[in-house]
């Protein structure tokens, strides 16, 4: 599309000439092309676009002008990603169903959906109007996958588990394997079955090699707009609230809830029966082992509030310095005990 198109679809205002330029693509500050776009989200990012070869450039409202056309909107990023979709979307598998895909007996396909190779779907699956999935999934029995799911390489999908729709689950994840718990006698470690399933809700996307733990009774759920990063675990009866994000390596034990909004960043980890309230931040390396208030920020181990965990951190890189003044003090203590028993005798 040309630049003027491109402006109109993002609902952009184009400052600048060069309406009518084709925009070939999209690339970021140290990658640009002639012809493709980039963004920049102040002044000296700007700067930098400038100096490249993009054609034009996504910034925020307030910048005025530039050697380079502008789209100026609210919010760069998301404008960003909104070109990136319409002008490089991402390859679609061919509808129907490939000849070396195993279909059980009962399953309903919707319209337009599309099955890869070697992919297995079990008996009285459901899937959703134009779902894909792609080669080398296992799809277990009495699986329901929305509308316009996408189910990459190598996903496994245990029985009965439930996908909404727009939901997104990349390779190597496992969704719906039985939980860790077991029952001890004092010597033998006995397994409890887990009977529960797995409810994800619309438009939720998990990265590449997560696991998700089906209930051991009722079910773990996920609820709609979260996303998840890659290598993340989910334990048995974990409820997740709407629109959450988790980033890698998160690890969630068993029945913990997350409020809607809540961020986890990455290696944080949660203590199992916890409850997270609404917009908690879990800074990298949390680990969150009691309940936290909504809209509280935590960080550290054990976490504690922010602001806390900063005044124990500054405090900490002055103890180097406090050992050796406290060793000084003690040599002069000790210089005084030493004269006043000399004087005593």
């Amino acid at each position: 599309m040309t630049l003027s198109e491109l402006a109109e679809a993002l609902g952009a205002e184009l400052v600048g000439p060069g309406g009518e330029a084709e925009v070939l693509g999209v690339s970021g500050l140290d990658d640009g092309a002639p012809g493709y776009i980039t963004y920049a989200e102040d002044a000296r990012r700007l700067k930098v676009a400038e100096a490249g070869p993009a054609l034009a450039v996504i910034v925020p409202a307030h910048i005025e002008e530039s050697e380079k056309p502008l789209l100026r909107v609210s919010n760069p990023r998301l404008a960003y990603a909104s070109a990136l979709s319409l002008l490089m979307p991402e390859s679609e598998l061919p509808v129907g169903v490939h000849p070396t895909a195993q279909i059980g007996e009962g399953v309903k396909l919707g319209a337009a959906v599309a099955i890869g190779a070697h992919s297995v779907i079990g008996d009285g699956s459901e899937i959703g109007d134009g779902t894909q999935i792609h080669p080398l999934v296992a799809v277990g029995r009495g699986v329901r996958l929305g509308d316009r799911c996408r189910i990459f390489p190598q996903v496994v999908l245990y029985d009965q588990v439930s996908l909404g729709s727009g939901v997104i689950v990349h390779a190597g994840t496992v969704i719906g394997s039985e939980g860790f718990g077991y029952a001890h006698d004092g010597e033998i470690s006995f397994k409890v079955p887990h009977i529960g399933t797995v409810i994800i809700e619309d438009d939720v996307e998990i990265g590449a090699n997560c696991t998700v733990d089906r209930g051991t009774t009722g079910a773990t759920v996920i609820g709609s707009g979260t996303k998840i990063d890659n290598l993340v675990q989910i334990a048995h009866n974990v409820k997740i609230g709407k629109n959450c994000l988790l980033a890698a390596q998160v690890g969630l034990s068993g029945s913990v809830v997350l409020g809607d909004g809540v961020v986890m960043a990455g290696q944080a980890g949660i203590a199992d029966h916890v409850t997270v309230g609404e917009k908690v931040i879990g800074g990298a390396r949390a680990a969150i082992w009691r309940d936290v208030p909504p809209g509280t920020a935590v960080l550290g181990m054990p976490a504690r509030p922010k602001g806390e965990q900063l005044r124990i951190d500054a405090a900490a890189a002055k103890l180097p310095h406090l050992v050796r003044a406290i060793r000084e003090l003690e040599r002069r203590l000790a210089e005084i005990e030493s004269g006043l028993k000399d004087r005593g005798k």
